[in-house]
């Protein structure tokens, strides 16, 4: 069991490591983590903002000021007391005549979010890196690791893509947390590639999807990125072979999972662990694995399952006992914004708040209400978080809707969240719903689309019912949870 303390964290003494940066856009998820993981490197750390007055965002720039981060709006204003930053790290969203690049003072260095991540992670001197991806569940299986392993007494560190509700405590986010343990867990991002700008002692490879690029660079990437990964990986046995076992270097311990319980025990001589159950009874999902006693998951269906198993297959990797391991696995006390049931309407519907934002995220969302709505209906309200994502995703989303919705249930789109800057404002809600009705299969009046959520919300006053879920998705806008909390009775 690897519990060992460290204290090693810090910047070192490398010269090329800023002492000071601003961070334009510092109340993203991303850019916040990583503000505050630079304080804990001894760095002065400034952010800017232009949601920095909006209420729905009061939470996390209130943790930020807590943590010591100094917040200004998104205008030029950081530098009028004459400061000037070593670096102003920024993301791909941020355009060349944002105030805070015009304003700069001449000569300031600019570092990609990417590049910032890879200092960062380099700096965690004396930490075991374990670096979670895959085109879905990462944020999921990234904090329920940290978890897990909190609750075995590991005291990790974390950096993730959502706010973890067990390190979410008063003054702290809970998308970072410095830990005092060995081990320091990863989100790791494919769709900027940046995973491949360091390398983790462990890498967990949840899947392949469809989101970003297509499968074959997809597939290119992680294998680079598992190959990279210098003693362990875990990885999906259907991404492991169609990344390839011929290209991964003998003697690198290799482990597997698989959902399906009759996949073979071993695959190009790596073991396979196997979910050996999974059933839903009573509102909650139960499963098996490795032939462990059953579990109830803290999180419903079967993908919840397979990330169970995935978390549980690192554990051990680490050297924690499995049954401690599997005890530590079904007390996730879960993640903002995945899953998350906020309560029910006052005609009794289920109402549930997730980022689910691609496809696969949908669709996997989708079939977990459906498990626990089994005689009722399901309604999914979906706001794009961009026009872009919402070209990429059109034709596969439109695909998938037939056998996704079940008689009875509804589809919903809310107009593209537009977060400001360069947009085609193409396509519209609107119209990426009248190319799904389109589709052979789908069933009159499943597919809708509203102008606002107050239209939204009346319809689901009328409809959603006691037995039924009505789920609130999207990326990126705060205010959605807001709104999905106003649709329940205890608002």
């Amino acid at each position: 069991m690897t519990t060992d303390s460290t204290s090693n964290t810090r910047s070192g003494d490398n010269p090329e490591f800023p002492k000071s940066l601003h961070f334009v856009g510092v109340g993203g998820i991303g850019m916040s983590g990583l503000a505050q993981m630079f304080l804990d490197l001894g760095c002065e750390v400034t952010g800017s903002d232009r949601a920095l007055g909006h209420p729905e965002n009061a939470r996390i720039f209130s943790a930020l000021e807590a943590a010591g981060v100094k917040l200004f709006p998104q205008d030029g204003s950081v530098y009028a007391d004459g400061r000037k930053p070593d670096v102003i790290v920024y993301s791909t969203a941020i355009e060349e005549d944002n105030p805070d690049f015009r304003c700069a003072p001449e000569g300031t260095r600019r570092l990609h979010r990417s590049q910032a991540l890879s200092l960062g992670i380099g700096a965690l001197r004396g930490r075991f890196t374990i670096a979670v991806t895959g085109t879905c569940g990462k944020t999921t299986v990234s904090a329920w690791l940290a978890d897990a392993l909190d609750r075995l007494n590991g005291d990790p560190g974390v950096l993730a893509g959502g706010y973890v509700k067990r390190f979410r405590e008063e003054g702290a986010a809970g998308n970072y947390r410095k830990g005092f343990g060995r081990d320091f867990v990863l989100e790791a991002d494919e769709s900027d590639k940046s995973l491949l700008n360091y390398v983790p002692d462990a890498a967990l490879i949840l899947n392949i999807g469809t989101d970003h690029y297509s499968r074959e660079e997809l597939a290119d990437v992680f294998r680079r990125f598992a190959v990279s990964a210098r003693s362990v990986v875990v990885m999906e046995l259907a991404a492991f072979q169609e990344i390839g076992p011929e290209t991964f270097p003998p003697g690198k311990l290799i482990l597997l999972f698989s959902d399906d319980p009759h996949a073979p025990v071993s695959c190009a001589g790596r073991r396979v662990l196997h979910l050996d159950s999974y059933r839903v009874a009573d509102g909650f999902a139960w499963c098996s694995f490795c032939g462990l006693p059953e579990i109830r998951l803290p999180l419903p269906g079967r993908h919840n399952a397979l990330n169970a198993l995935a978390v549980h297959a690192v554990l051990t990797t680490r050297g924690y006992d499995p049954a401690e391991a599997l005890r530590a696995v079904s007390e996730f006390g879960g993640v903002a914004r995945r899953f998350d049931r906020v309560g029910v309407t006052p005609s009794g519907a289920q109402v549930i708040d997730d980022y689910a934002h691609n496809v696969e995220k949908l669709a996997s969302c989708i079939r977990a209400a459906q498990e626990l709505t089994p005689q009722g209906h399901v309604t999914t309200v979906f706001q794009p978080h961009g026009f872009a994502p919402l070209r990429f995703m059109r034709e596969a989303l439109a695909n998938a809707l037939p056998g996704l919705l079940r008689e009875g249930d509804e589809f919903v789109f809310l107009p593209v969240y537009y977060a400001g800057g360069t947009a085609s404002f193409t396509p519209t809600s609107d119209e990426v719903a009248e190319s799904c009705r389109a589709v052979p299969g789908i069933r009159p009046g499943s597919v809708r689309s509203f102008a606002t959520r107050e239209v939204c919300a009346a319809h689901l006053t009328e409809t959603a019912k006691t037995g039924d879920a009505v789920v609130v998705a999207g990326a990126r806008d705060e205010s959605l949870s807001i709104w999905a909390k106003s649709l329940t009775k205890t608002a």
